[in-house]
Formats: structure tokens, C-alpha cells, sequence
């Protein structure tokens, strides 16, 4: 179990202590601690130019109690033996008022959750200097093409515990770089991003290089009829679609009849080139290797060749139907229940230009954004391209195209497939990273050609 600097154990474990005491003061025995900090630093640039460097620190202290069936939490930004003490008589405050929940469960003991590491000190000692030099060859590839780069450079440390007063304890340490751009043109744009645990992983001169070369390529667009076609979906874009449906593979979603996923367990919904797994310890994967109950995260086959298998199941969903718990269940008390955060999706063993040499007339799509539902059911979704969509004839891209908005069901778009890439970890518009392939799928449906 990693130790940092940044939150020692000492730390947790004497404010664990401090909670103890305030909470057998008012003749509560059950007391769990969330305690986290972080330490962030973000180069930003625009224009071809540095314009901010920020960084920041923060701890947080999240207190639940429990008792007579009920439970809530309270936190602080400051772990003193007084604010600690104050925040156990806030959440106890919480709890008296709370609603009693027939089905909550009694706070775990130890648990035996293997370690992740994740935490890299390269990554954590990162120097402003270190990410100006970096940046500062983006903005040259850029500036080589005639465009203007803007984007992000981030670099930091985060830990994560939870204990409790019946002997849980679980720690864990975690170092994350991200880096993104997007290079400007006079009618047309390219995007590249990336995250890593390790700052070695991660390669700034290549990211730059493939927006800038998006960014020439895509310009002068011009704009074809709306309608199906084959379409080559980078890694970025399978992410934004993909990761629309993960919150479904949910017990609690599925008993509470909100995901499309109910009553269709065991069925075959998606093609048979399909399968999707959640797995924290995946190496392409982050976060801490226990959920926010303190239970260790189970790999969970979500999809095996096309077929739906298992669901994400918090403690207190396994109460209700009579299931086991998955270790993905979210810090209680929270209405969601559980979600599945570490997908990793199969792909195959073509590129991302050998799937577009496959195809003789079609679109090639680097990203999407401004994605919202249009049918929960079917898993519609509506949103936009955008950095870079491609007409691609006679098994390449030969010129950018103006934007479209799409309306495209998932399901579908999974019942498609023709051929994958291998999987990589990406970065897009869902809040997470997901670990994913570029795909290349038929009848894909563009609505309408979008004025940006």
C-alpha cells in the first residue's frame, strides 16, 4: 500500500481517532471517513502562447455515521481534532433526520483489497518548466502549419481513503498528466488528448503532430448530403457514444426499471464481435482498486460477444435482490447505487488506417461533443462532430468535411461493427477515461450538416 507525503497514513488514522471520540461522546459506535487530497498543476496555453500556469492543493474530510437504521455524512475542508468533531455532530445531526432505509448496510470491516500502483514520482515532481518545454514544441508543430494551438498540460497526485470504527482501511495514491490541444486553422481544426498515470506515457510531440496534421488536412471543407454511411470512429469518438450507455449496467438502474438493460440479462443485444468488461486493474486503467464503500472492485464481463452478462451491484442493491455485492457500489448515503468506472472494451488488430483503408466511400470521424438522449430506450443519442471529419474514398481520407449532427442509436451502432483496432486508453467528452478501440461500422446516421 503506497504511502505519499501528500496524505499520510498518520493523518487518516488520527483523524479516524478524532471521529471515534466525538462520536462515542454522543453514544454513536459506527463512524466511517472518506479523506482525500490533492495536488494539481495545470499549464495553459492559447494563441501559441503560455498564458497560465495554477496550481492548487486541497484535502477533504467526508464523516458518515450510522445508527437506528438511518445514516448521512458531512464534511470539511480542514482535518483538526475541532473539525473533525464538528462535522461527526453535523452528520449525526443528518442521521437523526434521515429517512429510515430498511436496507442499510452495516459498515464493513477490514478488507483484503490488493494494491494498484499507480502513483509515479515523475509524474508527481513535474515541473512548470518541464510543461512549458513540452508545450512550447505543440505550439511549433502548430505554428510549422500555419495554425494556432490552444489546450491544457496538467500534471498532479491525488490519495484516497476509507476507514471506519470496524476496522476498515483502505488507501490508495494515484499520479495522473492529461494533455490536450486543439490546432486552429482559417476554416478548419484538429484535436488530440491524452491522460497517464505516468508522465512517461504520455507523448506530447505525437498528440501535437496528429491535431496539426488534422488541422491541414480538414481544411477547406466542404459539405455533402446528410444519410448513412460506413464511418471509421476514432478511439475519442467510440469513447463519447460507448460511454453513454455504462451508467445502465446497473442493479439499481435495472431494479428501479430506468436503464434500457432491464429484463434483457443474458440476452444478445449487441453484435458478436462485442465485448465489454469493467476492470480496474486493467494496465491501461486508473483509480483506486476498491469502491466507495471500501469493498474491493471485482472485474465484471458487462458484455461477452455481444451478450449482456453481469451489472454493476452496490451492498445495499445486493440486500434488496438477494445478489452479491461487485465492489462498485458509490459512497453511501447516494441515490445511484452503484457504476461500473473502468471499462475496457475488446477491439481487434487493424489500425486506425488500415479501418479506413477498408473503406471505399465513407466518413472519418475524430470526435463528438454536445452529445444528449433522445431515446432512453433505444439509446439514441444526438450531438455533433467536430477537429476533423474526413471524406474518405477509394480507402482514405481525401478532404474535411463540414460538421454534422448525428441521431444514432448505440445499440445499433454496436450491432454493426465490421472491424476494430486494438483497444488504447482515451481520453474524450465523458468525465472518465475508458479503455477503448477505433471501430469501423456501417449505416452510421448523420442527420443534418451543422453551420460550425
Amino acid at each position: 500500500m503506497t504511502e505519499v507525503e501528500l496524505l499520510p497514513h498518520n493523518v487518516c488514522r488520527q483523524a479516524l481517532g478524532w471521529a471515534d471520540e466525538a462520536a462515542r461522546s454522543l453514544g454513536i459506535r459506527d463512524v466511517e471517513l472518506h479523506v482525500g487530497a490533492e495536488s494539481s498543476a495545470l499549464t495553459r496555453f492559447a494563441n501559441n502562447t503560455i498564458h497560465q500556469n495554477v496550481a492548487s492543493h486541497g484535502i477533504a474530510l467526508s464523516v458518515r455515521t450510522a445508527f437506528d437504521g438511518r445514516t448521512a455524512r458531512a464534511s470539511t475542508n480542514r482535518i483538526t481534532r475541532e473539525d473533525v468533531r464538528r462535522a461527526v455532530e453535523q452528520a449525526a445531526a443528518l442521521t437523526r433526520a434521515a429517512e429510515l432505509d430498511p436496507h442499510l448496510p452495516e459498515m464493513l470491516g477490514p478488507q483484503d483489497v490488493p494494491d494498484a500502483p499507480r502513483w509515479f514520482s515523475r509524474t508527481a515532481a513535474c515541473t512548470p518548466d518541464e510543461r512549458a518545454v513540452a508545450v512550447k514544441g505543440a505550439i511549433d508543430a502548430a505554428e510549422a502549419e500555419g495554425q494556432t494551438a490552444a489546450g491544457i498540460f496538467s500534471t498532479g497526485e491525488s490519495v484516497t481513503a476509507i476507514l471506519n470504527t470496524h476496522g476498515l482501511y483502505c488507501y490508495h495514491a494515484e499520479t495522473d498528466a492529461v494533455f490536450s490541444m486543439t490546432a486552429m486553422a482559417a476554416d478548419s481544426s484538429g484535436w488530440a488528448k491524452r491522460s497517464a498515470c505516468d508522465l512517461g506515457d504520455l507523448d506530447v510531440a505525437a498528440l501535437a503532430a496528429g491535431a496539426a496534421s488534422k488541422a491541414k488536412l480538414s481544411a477547406n471543407p466542404i459539405e455533402i448530403e446528410p444519410g448513412r454511411y460506413r464511418v471509421v470512429l476514432e478511439h475519442a469518438a467510440v469513447l463519447d457514444l460507448v460511454g453513454q450507455i455504462v451508467a445502465d449496467f446497473s442493479a439499481t438502474a435495472i431494479e428501479e426499471q430506468r436503464s434500457f438493460l432491464t429484463g434483457k440479462l443474458g440476452q444478445c443485444l449487441f453484435g458478436q464481435n462485442i465485448s465489454i468488461a469493467d476492470d480496474c486493474r486493467h494496465p491501461m486503467q486508473d483509480g483506486a482498486p476498491f469502491d466507495g464503500e471500501g469493498m474491493p472492485r471485482t472485474r465484471l464481463v458487462l458484455v461477452d460477444r455481444g451478450v449482456v452478462r453481469e451489472v454493476a451491484c452496490g451492498r445495499a442493491a445486493a440486500l434488496r435482490t438477494a445478489s452479491q455485492p461487485t465492489g462498485h457500489g458509490l459512497a453511501l448515503p447516494n441515490d445511484a447505487g452503484e457504476m461500473a468506472a473502468n471499462i475496457v472494451m475488446s477491439g481487434g488488430e487493424e489500425s486506425v488506417e488500415s479501418l479506413v483503408a477498408g473503406m471505399d466511400r465513407g466518413i472519418l470521424v475524430t470526435r463528438l461533443w454536445y452529445i444528449r438522449e433522445v431515446d432512453p430506450a433505444a439509446k439514441i443519442m444526438t450531438g455533433m462532430t467536430r477537429d476533423g471529419t474526413f471524406l474518405v474514398e477509394g480507402g482514405r481520407a481525401v478532404r474535411g468535411l463540414r460538421n454534422f449532427r448525428f441521431n444514432q442509436s448505440v445499440v445499433e451502432l454496436l450491432n454493426s461493427v465490421e472491424a476494430m483496432s486494438a483497444p488504447r486508453r482515451t481520453s474524450g467528452e465523458e468525465a472518465f477515461d475508458m479503455v477503448v478501440p477505433a471501430l469501423r461500422a456501417a449505416n452510421f446516421h448523420f442527420s443534418e450538416v451543422t453551420r460550425f
